[in-house]
């Protein structure tokens, strides 16, 4: 690599930057936490204090979310409300399903993967999978 080409690995991202689904996962959150359905405008209010957002980017969050069936949508008025299908954990947990659907030798992902977890984390996925055969 060239000095003036900048290394796009993790620990040279952008600090501003979100990782890929971090704010659909915010988004999914607020609607989450409300407990009732919220327009674009009020999602948007709701993550201020976290991120500065455009309407626009917040409607298109939506639109995905919408479309990916992890939200819920009714036109009251001139408006979308929106209200969560699911919470992040399981939006998280269904783009893991389809990354790995994708693939047709899954039991070398799964094997890399798992290869892969902090020792926290493999410890959770050990136990869960202990829970699941008794």
């Amino acid at each position: 690599m060239s000095p003036t080409q900048p290394d796009a690995g993790p620990e040279h991202a952008d600090p501003g930057r979100r990782r890929s689904g971090q704010l659909e996962s915010q988004i999914v959150t607020v609607l989450t936490e409300a407990g009732v359905a919220l327009t674009p405008g009020q999602v948007r209010d709701r993550l201020a204090a976290q991120a500065d957002l455009s309407y626009s980017t917040v409607v298109t969050i939506l639109t995905r979310l919408h479309a990916k069936g992890a939200v819920i949508r009714e036109r009251r008025g001139r408006a979308y409300h929106y209200a969560a299908v699911r919470d992040a954990a399981g939006l998280v947990a269904d783009r893991m399903t389809r990354l790995l659907a994708a693939e047709s030798d899954r039991g070398s992902v799964l094997r890399r993967f798992v290869g892969g977890l902090d020792a926290e984390d493999e410890q959770i996925l050990r136990a869960l999978l202990r829970d699941e055969t008794e």
